[in-house]
């Protein structure tokens, strides 16, 4: 599927801050999603201006970018606003960088850097078009990871994730990719 973006771009004058869904930021990492055979998504499960200053997600994204063969682009938890559009007119989570469905992801790595933030994965696996909880996944869904550090304790939403990736991410997530 190509970019969502020509149906996202008409009701960006409906919602605040547009700009956090444009994309498109100083050193942002663009690569050919054809030539990468592993492509992963790195999901915050705030609005975009709480992710964006996450030092974990910047290494991330940078370090998996560095890998032969493999694409990390970002997605953020929509605004209630676009949110509602986005319910509304069908248009699903979306990468910042390529503005492609969450779901053509091989992976989706989703960070839990609080409670806070857990309400909004079964937002974000929702409009993604993922089953909410791993037993009912099939072959061709993402793989849906957990991260971060409320990976080590991960009961209250560990029916979503399909594994969880405990320790530094830098260097588990990079070995796993690997494999």
């Amino acid at each position: 599927m190509a970019s969502v973006w020509s149906r996202l771009e008409p009701h960006l004058k409906e919602v605040q801050t547009p700009a956090q869904y444009i994309g498109g930021e100083w050193n942002a990492i663009r690569r050919d999603w054809d030539a990468c055979p592993t492509r992963f998504l790195v999901a915050f499960p705030d609005a975009y201006t709480i992710g964006m200053s996450h030092l974990g997600l910047q290494i991330l994204y940078g370090l998996l970018n560095e890998m032969d063969g493999v694409l990390c682009e970002r997605a953020f938890s929509p605004w209630p606003d676009l949110e509602a559009i986005m319910r509304r007119e069908g248009i699903p989570l979306f990468s910042v960088d390529s503005h492609r469905p969450a779901r053509e992801f091989d992976l989706i790595g989703i960070s839990l850097q609080s409670e806070m933030g857990y309400s909004n994965i079964p937002v974000m696996l929702d409009l993604a078009s993922i089953p909410l909880m791993a037993e009912e996944r099939a072959e061709g869904d993402p793989i849906v990871i957990g991260g971060g550090p409320n990976a080590s304790f991960p009961e209250p939403v560990a029916d979503f994730f399909d594994l969880f990736i405990l320790g530094d991410g830098e260097e588990t997530t990079a070995a796993f990719v690997e494999l």
